[in-house]
């Protein structure tokens, strides 16, 4: 078994997909090549579980799904499976063409939620693209829609993750140095009912998922890299000021839009608290000096 500490790394759909890029097959291909030879260089330290977003893709899914008329539109829970197969076969094949001799294993993933969860009353998380307010007209009235910066995009339900029901079979490939892709778009949501489980149409937040994980698989750190460069306090005014190193208490003391950057805050405070670990947040491209500290925000405990 491999002596190099365990590092779960939570790469955001956005990193994978750039804001505004259309949703092309060639370009989540390119970036995910970039993405992979970030994360290639940190395995060399770090034993790595990825754990990916699916903000854009499961939004297009979702339309494809919408366009087709003669059935009914699949479940969310569905898609977000759909989504865990299609970005985990790039993201294994673009590694392992960086690794050649590593072994990289995506694993379908299921994460257990609770029924009653109120998030399910309460939609937060953003799927699919952009929309400009003109745009607004033509969509499905039925959805929820929100603002996301200058653009407008639909969210949907994000109940909190309880467990990672494969969490064993993750460590196990990771006792025979498997580079593990896992847990994509946060998990399938599940809920168990008279002992049996059921998808739920949801989407976990990745972030959150992640901090689980890493919880569940005592993991030495954990990082989050998106398409921010770090976490900044008075984000998009002339005051913004990004934070460097910090504790989770006094990041905890900030307030973050609940949509964006909020879980990834969360994630990480609840991760330090919980494991004495430490955690980063920051820019895909920088993801090795974050972990230096030269770059990104850093969380560190009490």
């Amino acid at each position: 078994m491999s002596q190099k500490p365990i590092l779960i790394v939570a790469l955001g759909g956005n990193a994978l997909l750039k804001r505004g890029q259309p949703l092309e097959a060639h370009l989540q291909q390119q970036n995910i090549e970039l993405a992979a030879q970030q994360l290639a260089a940190l395995s060399q330290d770090w034993r790595i579980v990825l754990v990916h977003g699916n903000g854009p893709q499961v939004g297009l899914l979702a339309l494809q799904n919408e366009a087709y008329r003669d059935t009914r539109p699949y479940p969310l829970d569905i898609l977000v499976a759909e989504t865990q197969g299609m970005i985990g076969y790039l993201l294994q094949q673009a590694l392992q063409n960086c690794l050649p001799g590593q072994s990289v294993t995506c694993l379908l993933t299921q994460v257990l939620t609770d029924s009653d969860d109120p998030a399910y009353l309460s939609p937060s998380k953003y799927i699919g693209p952009i929309y400009s307010r003109e745009a607004l007209q033509h969509l499905d009235p039925t959805w929820h829609i929100k603002a996301d910066g200058d653009y407008f995009r639909r969210v949907v339900a994000s109940p909190q993750p309880k467990k990672i029901l494969e969490a064993s079979a993750i460590f196990d490939l990771l006792h025979h140095d498997h580079l593990v892709i896992c847990c994509g778009g946060g998990g399938v949501p599940v809920v168990e009912q008279d002992s049996r489980l059921q998808g739920i149409p949801a989407v976990v937040d990745k972030d959150l998922a992640a901090a689980l994980l890493a919880e569940q698989l005592q993991a030495d750190a954990l990082l989050i890299l998106t398409d921010a460069d770090a976490v900044y306090i008075n984000w998009n005014t002339p005051r913004q000021t990004a934070l460097r190193d910090i504790t989770a208490r006094e990041l905890k003391a900030l307030s973050f839009d609940k949509g964006s950057m909020g879980p990834k805050v969360q994630a990480c405070c609840t991760f330090v608290e919980k494991t004495q670990g430490i955690a980063a947040i920051g820019a895909l491209e920088d993801a090795l000096d974050i972990l230096r500290g030269q770059q990104g925000t850093r969380i560190h405990p009490q």
